[in-house]
């Protein structure tokens, strides 16, 4: 019997006793203002809690993980149960990034207005890691390896505020220096598994090819033999689950970028394809990399059986060899709710442990 491993791309719905407003929330309202009340009410959150927050968010760990194992996933996340904004948490590690004034900016390629932190000075990692203590806490909780998942210098560039650096390019590299940082201390922590998320270099593929590729492998210079280097590339989230003609990105970038991302350092590649489905030739652009194939949509209700998920699979080992495909989720799985997200998680998790 023919088998593919499977794993998540990162979020997962947050147990309600997490002391923290998560972006995710709508009770808060919609998206844009609640990672903006997400984002500001951090702090004060936390605050709050005392010593309770850690022990909460390890319990919320503990919890996430045991989801995803129930429902068969092979390499589980940590949920990113600690995170107020996926961005936002790894930016209060770093030297020249201000939260205690947001900037109000038009993002999300002029979709919306945010209020976003800002980038005064150079920015640098600040000297004591953070992800090794998030890594070593969930792996705790399992022996399957746990993967731990951090935005990318284009990504973190377009959800900040930057009223320092004239040349982007070099925002970018001195992130990517500031991620290498920790990428470094997590795989000498033990991690196997640390990806890097990009969804800008499908929307800036011209960026992607003029810097974002090189600064995506400055972030895992130094990295050892036992660290598989990973990243992720969707297309956009919307607004509330169930949106319909929400904005993403153009499915054709990632033969675009294909063959330069084929070429690079990065071992293991996680696009979408169950939102809209590619052209599954695209699979023979990459040579060597491992896809992370996504075999079900996080932005729709509706329940992908695992007969439609296991046929889509069949077609596109057409295309690439079995050791080289993973099934994943599109995205992180944060709008879904946890019921949901474990229905879906079970049927891909039957069809590709089933082909």
């Amino acid at each position: 019997m023919l088998k593919i491993k499977t794993t998540c791309v990162g979020a997962y719905p947050k147990p309600e006793y997490v002391p923290i407003i998560d972006w995710f929330d709508k009770s808060e309202g919609d998206q844009d203002m609640t990672s903006t009340r997400a984002t500001q009410s951090y702090e004060e959150r936390l605050a709050e809690a005392g010593e309770e927050a850690e022990a909460l968010f390890v319990c919320a760990a503990k919890e996430v993980i045991a989801d995803q194992i129930e429902c068969g996933i092979d390499i589980p996340t940590d949920g990113e149960v600690r995170r107020e904004n996926y961005i936002h948490y790894h930016c209060r590690h770093f030297d020249g990034i201000e939260f205690d004034n947001l900037t109000r900016v038009l993002a999300r390629d002029g979709a919306a207005y945010m209020e976003l932190p800002t980038i005064t000075d150079d920015i640098k990692a600040q000297p004591e890691h953070f992800l090794p203590h998030d890594f070593k806490t969930a792996q705790a909780n399992s022996d399957h390896p746990i993967k731990i998942t951090i935005p990318g210098p284009i990504t973190i560039a377009d959800t900040t505020a930057n009223q320092h650096y004239g040349d982007k390019k070099a925002l970018c590299m001195d992130l990517a220096k500031a991620i290498n940082y920790e990428v470094r201390a997590l795989s000498d922590a033990g991690c196997r598994y640390i990806q890097i998320d990009e969804p800008l270099f499908a929307r800036n593929p011209n960026d992607a090819l003029s810097y974002g590729i090189e600064n995506l492998e400055r972030c895992f210079h130094g990295i050892g033999k036992h660290t598989t280097a990973v990243m992720h590339m969707c297309c956009g989230y919307p607004n509330f689950l169930d949106e319909e003609d929400y904005q993403k990105a153009e499915r054709t970038t990632y033969f675009d970028l294909a063959d330069n991302l084929d070429d690079s350092i990065i071992q293991q590649i996680s696009i979408e394809d169950a939102h809209q489905h590619n052209d599954l030739k695209l699979l023979e652009r990459f040579a060597k990399s491992t896809i992370i194939f996504g075999s079900f949509a996080v932005a729709n209700s509706q329940v992908e059986s695992a007969e439609e998920i296991r046929d889509r699979l069949r077609a596109a080992l057409n295309y690439i060899d079995i050791e080289r495909l993973i099934a994943a989720p599109d995205c992180g799985l944060g709008l879904l709710g946890r019921d949901l997200a474990m229905l879906k998680l079970k049927n891909m998790c039957e069809a590709a442990k089933n082909l």
